[in-house]
């Protein structure tokens, strides 16, 4: 099957450069060699143009909040696309540096050059930099959504229950299995200069000029193997009651999916179609599980890719700003700062072990996110300083952090995707999660739970 002409956008325009010496592919965002919709495309133009291909990772140590713990995830999973590529004759290339300037560099020698697509500020100047700034064609191919963002909605969606019916419809379309390409001419052996060395992930992370406070987990490992193996684990145990213990933290329901999603480690229509054709689990725990992963993480992706502001207070709609700001000043039982969240310091024992798990492992449930950050609005001396806590808490620790899902999430706590409910102090009509949501599962459970992954992470 040929790549889907949605997926595909032009950004610098014309005809290969003839008398060059490779295709390039510039790997940002899907970092990953399965499933790979760019990859694939660069593989075809490659075989039309009877040249081999190189793939180059520009990997800069300057990415907004990002930490050792960040980086040593996404190391691993580069070392693995590295021996990947390898098996499919692909020259693979990793430098450190601005990743636009390092394509840049490598476009040289391109008769053209394929890129993935990111939906953040920073990515979308990064491509626009290399397309101003390219001799070649540059073609970009989106791979990190099942149905292409613009195809699903062409404007900044006010809630999931908008999205939902217009990814519903296309979804079908879309979820279709890539085929593998065969490369034609192999680029094992093109001499290229410098390429960073893979084989000792943790001495390479050491010695970027990155925060190493926050350090790696062993409760993740990065690489695409390591999220199949999930995957697989996920669907032929937990995922039979999905639909009806997805809420419960302490029931072990979560597939774990998100942090390789984060780095691009697995694609989600390989995940999509894996969930579609699980042998366990009904229609509701597949439905469920594809609410989350089409409808909520797209929608989270529209908002970045539409809303500018997404990671400002000034990103919520208008009447979320305006009953907040009513009750700015309505008196708080607790108020913590941020030094005190980040120790899990706070009254509240389930509120604790939430902030344990995720400073200790890199990851917390969806439920006890929301309850997490609830809190962190009602224990804030405003709902602006709330907001830069949360999302500097929420991108500090977590795997998934500081991607469309993040910011979103972040957002939702203040109102973003939702809609007025009753008033009550501080939150003024914005929803609250109070105690009650916590006698939805066993609380006590999923304390003892984190006890045990915390002690996990501290062993020697």
């Amino acid at each position: 099957m040929t790549i889907q002409p949605q997926r595909i956008m032009v950004l610098k325009d014309g005809e290969p450069l003839e008398d060059k010496r490779y295709v390039l592919y510039w790997m940002q965002a899907a970092k990953r060699v399965s499933t790979n919709h760019a990859l694939e495309y660069a593989v075809e133009r490659a075989n039309e143009l009877d040249l081999p291909l190189v793939c180059v990772f520009g990997m800069t140590d300057a990415f907004p909040d990002g930490n050792a713990r960040h980086y040593h995830f996404m190391v691993e999973g580069l070392a693995e696309v590295e021996k990947e590529m390898a098996k499919r004759h692909v020259r693979f290339v990793l430098r450190l540096g601005d990743p636009d300037a390092v394509a840049l560099a490598l476009s040289e020698h391109a008769a053209l050059a394929i890129c993935d697509r990111g939906y953040l500020k920073i990515e979308k100047l990064w491509r626009k930099r290399l397309a101003d700034r390219i001799e070649c064609p540059l073609i970009q191919i989106e791979t990190e959504v099942v149905v292409p963002i613009e195809t699903a909605s062409p404007k900044h969606e006010y809630a999931a229950r908008t999205l939902r019916p217009k990814v519903v419809r296309l979804r079908d379309e879309f979820m279709v299995p890539l085929k593998t390409r065969d490369l034609k001419r192999h680029g094992n052996r093109l001499e290229l200069g410098d390429t960073l060395d893979l084989s000792d992930v943790a001495k390479l992370v050491a010695s970027m000029k990155l925060d190493h406070s926050i350090g790696s987990v062993r409760r993740f490992r990065g690489g695409t193997a390591e999220a199949q193996k999930r995957l697989k684990a996920f669907l032929s145990g937990p995922f039979a009651t999905y639909g009806e213990d997805r809420n419960h933290p302490e029931a072990g329901a979560a597939s774990h999916m998100s942090p390789y999603l984060h780095f691009g480690q697995i694609a989600p229509l390989e995940i999509a179609l894996a969930v579609r054709a699980a042998r366990k689990g009904g229609d509701e725990d597949k439905a469920a599980y594809l609410e989350e992963l089409l409808v909520r993480r797209e929608l989270a992706i529209n908002h970045v890719f539409y809303e500018e502001r997404y990671d400002s207070y000034e990103c919520l709609p208008d009447w979320c700003r305006k009953t907040l700001g009513e009750h700015e000043g309505d008196e708080r039982e607790h108020v913590y700062t941020e030094k005190k969240l980040a120790a899990g310091e706070t009254h509240d024992e389930y509120w604790n072990a939430a902030m344990r798990e995720m400073r200790e492992t890199g990851f917390m449930h969806n439920h006890m996110r929301m309850y997490w950050g609830k809190k962190i609005v009602e224990w804030s001396r405003s709902p602006q300083a709330a907001f830069k806590t949360a999302l500097a808490l929420n991108n500090r620790y977590f795997l998934d952090g500081r991607d469309a899902n993040s910011f979103t999430n972040i957002a939702w706590l203040f109102g973003l995707h939702d809609r007025p409910w009753g008033r009550r102090p501080v939150f003024g009509s914005i929803r609250y999660l109070g105690p009650a949501s916590l006698k939805k599962f066993d609380a006590d459970a999923y304390v003892a739970t984190v006890d045990k992954l915390a002690k996990a992470e501290n062993a020697d």
